[in-house]
């Protein structure tokens, strides 16, 4: 019998982790310079799994020191593309042969269901750096038609040192969709993961030292986004940030980039994102179940959440009836029981971020239901029941602002038109979806939706050859696809006088 095939004892297991907890700084691991530490919790049961190192200014300064060297000694950003491509291939295979360790290390940092983080995230952190390696080698320069007297060439350059800010919610899997293009390209990163859940970028640049990355290539720097974070994003010697977290922060990502350098700022940034049924919609309990998971997948902390039903009225109770039939069969459970399809929110600060919409919503006179509680207060860990409100106005709280919790609000309409406003008038714009047999209605409901990414019939498919990104205040630029390849990379011409 294979180790796949055999059942773990991630309990067990958890016993005998020992994470790495200090600064990633030129191929070493090392304290904060001030020896200061913050406590990484386990929102499971809120005892502290580490002590990791609390890292500021002046970490950032050896940081960026380190990555500016790399880059300029060219060992990577001058190595031939097929060259990069092996050493990232064997990164992503380090990465799947460690899946275990890195599964257990998220799950017990950030509180998702160990059968998540086994199954989709780490398989996706590691495709992500095998699919830019393989994709490296294959992107081509183009040669302008001027005309038979000049020759210019528009070649693409590593944009230097990149900023690499992520955040809790997916901490490898983000971490990894800036990491393949950006190391791809042939940059050197400061990565800064959130201090919610450092652990696994820690462990991650191990492995990629292990793989052949050249010391400076990828530094990482755990810490809180007002000392270590702004001083990423401040630093005159930084090229790019390449920032994924909410709103609010990414705002300041572009005035900290205007108050340095002008540097790059590529944003994904927050969702409130509009799952629109109409009436004709082919087979309710395939959406309904689209929705529930739409939204309490990941205990909803997900950017691209379904956090807003908008349902033609004509069928709100049948899709309600089957969501809030699914939504009991989630209750929140132990994540590391492979069972467990619901887990825990990642801390008491958006434990009660949670609870305090959801108070919201019923205060203002939406109706819940289902949930609404925290649960398993016994374990110490941060629990909330799947939750869903019914009549929902659009105006109001939880209805306009992103939640990150598996929270769900249900706005009815008559008409398309009036679906279509409800849908867009918020002020994100990351994803949506639109559900109908028609498919006229659908194409021209989905050109009319204000969001990056738009599902027909369908919700939250993914892949990588696909970009992820949104219009209005859920940012700029894109994560995945090649296109993401564009965000770590300046355009050159060469102009070349013949006559």
């Amino acid at each position: 019998m294979t180790r796949e095939q055999k059942a773990v004892d991630w309990r067990e297991l958890a016993r005998t982790l020992t994470p790495r907890t200090q600064a990633f700084i030129d191929g070493k691991y090392r304290p904060a310079v001030s020896g200061a530490t913050f406590d990484c919790i386990n929102p499971a049961d809120g005892r502290v799994i580490a002590q990791v190192a609390s890292c500021e200014a002046a970490d950032i300064e050896l940081a960026v020191a380190s990555a500016r060297k790399s880059f300029e000694a060219g060992g990577w950003s001058r190595r031939a593309p097929a060259a990069r491509k092996k050493v990232l291939l064997r990164f992503a295979e380090l990465i799947r042969k460690h899946r275990e360790e890195l599964a257990l290390t998220e799950t017990m940092d950030m509180g998702k269901p160990i059968s998540d983080s086994m199954k989709i995230d780490i398989p996706a952190a590691a495709n992500s750096i095998a699919w830019y390696a393989e994709a490296v080698d294959k992107v081509y320069d183009e040669v302008a038609p001027t005309g038979h007297e000049s020759l210019a060439l528009i070649t693409r350059e590593p944009s230097g040192v990149v900023g690499a800010i992520v955040p809790w919610n997916f901490p490898l899997i983000m971490a990894c969709w800036k990491l393949g293009p950006a190391l791809a390209t042939g940059n050197s990163v400061v990565l800064k993961p959130s201090e919610k859940s450092p652990l696994t970028a820690l462990r991650v640049a191990e492995l990629a030292m292990e793989a052949g990355l050249p010391e400076g290539v990828l530094n990482v720097v755990p810490g809180f986004c007002n000392t270590a974070g702004e001083a990423l994003a401040m630093h005159m010697d930084v090229d790019c940030i390449a920032f994924t977290g909410s709103t609010r922060v990414g705002k300041r990502m572009l005035e900290y980039s205007g108050r340095s350098n002008m540097k790059r700022v590529w944003l994904e940034c927050g969702g409130k994102a509009p799952n629109v049924v109409m009436g004709d919609v082919a087979d309710i309990e395939r959406a309904a179940t689209a929705a529930a998971f739409g939204i309490f997948f990941n205990q909803g902390e997900m950017c691209s959440a379904a956090s807003r039903l908008v349902v033609h009225e004509d069928v709100a109770d049948a899709m309600l009836e089957k969501i809030v039939e699914i939504g009991k069969s989630m209750s929140p459970g132990d994540p590391l029981d492979p069972k467990t399809r619901l887990g825990a929110i990642v801390d008491q600060v958006q434990l009660n971020t949670v609870l305090g919409f959801i108070e919201s919503g019923k205060k203002e006179g939406a109706d819940v239901r289902l949930g609404g509680n925290r649960v398993r207060q016994d374990s110490g860990g941060f629990f909330v029941e799947p939750t869903v409100f019914s009549n929902v106005n659009p105006g109001m709280k939880i209805a306009r602002e992103e939640i990150f919790g598996p929270v769900l609000s249900t706005i009815t309409f008559k008409d398309v038109e009036e679906a279509v406003k409800i849908a867009n008038d918020v002020s994100y714009g990351l994803t949506a979806a639109v559900w109908s047999r028609d498919i006229t209605t659908a194409h021209r409901v989905a050109k009319r939706l204000r969001a990056g990414t738009v599902y027909v019939n369908c919700y939250d498919a993914d892949d990588l050859t696909v970009p992820f990104g949104g219009f209005k205040q859920s940012g700029n630029g894109r994560d995945k696809s090649l296109h993401a390849m564009d965000k770590y990379t300046e355009l050159k011409t060469t102009w070349i006088d013949l006559s």
